[in-house]
């Protein structure tokens, strides 16, 4: 044996040992806390209540020192209180302290779920070589060798091969063959192996959230330390916080699982297929909490692809949010301001007595620079508008009747209306009185005017379709069409107000 291969060896050891998981499984009161984090988090209940969690490992210590624990010095317990004890197996790493939905709380961290994981297989069945392990093992080792290899035809006689076999079955079966039954004994070291997988998986669900949360800090780290403004780092950082999954390896290889299990119908799949499993009688011979926790697996699968997946979206949450609202020129600025402060209280106590008055400071001084320049694009300092030109009233002004493409002439039309009616009581025909009018209230908004005045006095449709001429100011004409109607005469409306108003009187 060489000096440095041993030499290496060792030092491989010490980092090994220098990760919390090993760290919390060769610690004095190791056999005391493995208990407790086993007892308050269990798959039901992933996260405790930081109160609840003091609570409990009060009474648990309580209850082991009065049972006679704790006095011998092969049964230790730590000293201090629930609070003190917590504190430490944050600051070691085995516990998470976080805010969930505004109360905090404890969950465990991936380096305490696989203490908690070696601890239950050492404790638990021993681990033994079965033909399930084994054929766990030559299928792996067999669906590698197929992934890895690019020979078509091989594949294909992969292929044919495992065709013709389950057609063989298949034939035999259809023959009124039995279909093969295994032994309890062979079913239970398969149930047992299924566990064993299952039980790697929680702490490889919380070492990829951790993973996913240590590189939300460190992004948010780099991003305070970034000296240039916002606007230059958006796009890098919004960019790492999109493709946080595939940043790191952990992230990587659970995009890779998350196809197979992500989807909800594998899970239904998977939860159908188990309770199949614990219908069988072989499932007696196992212990309770085996057959719970194998009744959970899809739980625990599914709880822990949330978990994963709620801390992708937190992350991208924060670094999109610390982008969006990070300045770092001005945090540097409130920095050098802050420690101007403190030099300047640097300056001003040595020198200062007790009982001394100090003036305080109401407001921060503000620098008076009035109005400064908004733009830049001209030196030259701005110039007045030109002045308005004087009116000459002996000029010419222009002989064309503007007013003659405006709207309508409402007083002259009612004018005209009125005394094309006359004295009529039985209604006034539009189409006719606009036909009577001269020339200039003849314009097409002339009619149109025409036909308001009518609705306003109150007017009838009749049977007939009727045409006008219409003439507009350049003396063009236009033909329009329009139902026939009749409106009431207004000077016998006139007149009937006048009337009204001496009876009044």
């Amino acid at each position: 044996m060489g000096t440095r291969g041993v030499e290496g060896a060792y030092q491989g050891a010490l980092r090994a040992f220098q990760n919390p998981m090993l760290d919390l499984l060769h610690r004095t009161y190791a056999p005391f806390v493995v208990t407790v984090l086993a007892m308050m988090f269990t798959p039901e209940r992933p996260t405790v209540a930081v109160a609840d969690a003091h609570a409990e490992i009060a009474d648990a210590l309580d209850q082991l020192r009065s049972a006679g624990y704790g006095d011998e010095g092969d049964q230790p317990l730590p000293a201090g209180n629930a609070r003190d004890l917590c504190r430490q197996w944050v600051q070691a790493g085995w516990l998470v302290r976080q805010v969930s939905d505004d109360v905090e709380v404890y969950r465990l961290s991936a380096h305490g779920v696989g203490a908690l994981e070696v601890a239950g297989r050492v404790g638990g069945a021993r681990t033994r070589v079965s033909e399930s392990r084994v054929r766990t093992l030559l299928e792996a080792v067999e669906r590698l060798a197929q992934d890895a290899d690019p020979d078509v035809m091989a594949r294909m006689a992969r292929l044919q091969t495992e065709i013709d076999q389950r057609r063989r079955e298949l034939d035999r079966l259809e023959r009124g063959g039995a279909v093969e039954t295994v032994d309890d004994d062979q079913l239970l070291e398969a149930a047992e192996n299924v566990l064993h997988l299952a039980r790697e998986l929680p702490a490889d669900f919380a070492r990829v959230a951790e993973s996913i949360k240590a590189m939300q800090r460190d992004v948010v780290a780099d991003l305070r330390q970034d000296v240039r403004p916002t606007g230059e780092v958006l796009r890098e950082y919004l960019e790492r916080g999109r493709q946080i999954m595939d940043a790191t390896p952990e992230g990587r290889a659970f995009a890779g699982a998350l196809r197979l299990i992500g989807d909800p119908a594998r899970i239904d799949d998977l939860s159908n297929l188990l309770r199949t499993v614990l219908r069988h009688g072989f499932t007696h011979q196992m212990a309770e909490p085996q057959r719970r926790e194998l009744a959970e697996i899809a739980r625990r699968i599914e709880q822990g692809v949330k978990e994963v997946l709620t801390a992708q979206r937190q992350a991208s949450h924060v670094i999109t949010t610390q982008v969006r609202n990070h300045d770092p020129m001005r945090d540097r600025q409130v920095d050098e301001l802050l420690r101007d402060v403190m030099a300047g209280f640097h300056t001003w106590v040595p020198g200062a007595r007790r009982g001394t008055v100090v003036d305080p400071l109401r407001r921060l001084p503000v620098a008076d620079v009035g109005q400064l320049r908004q733009t830049m694009n001209d030196l030259r300092p701005p110039q007045p508008p030109t002045p308005l030109r004087e009116w000459d009233e002996v000029e010419d002004v222009p002989s064309a009747d503007t007013r003659a493409w405006g709207g309508p002439q409402y007083a002259e039309i009612r004018e005209h209306l009125a005394a094309f009616a006359g004295d009529a009581a039985d209604g006034v025909d539009v189409a006719a009185a606009f036909r009577a009018a001269a020339e200039r209230l003849r314009r097409p908004v002339d009619l149109l005017g025409l036909l308001e005045i009518a609705h306003d006095l109150g007017m009838s449709d009749t049977a007939e379709m009727v045409t006008v001429d219409a003439v507009r100011p350049d003396l063009t004409r236009r033909r329009f069409a329009f139902g026939g109607v009749v409106t009431a005469n207004p000077s016998a409306g006139h007149a009937e107000d006048e009337s009204q108003g001496n009876d009044d009187e």
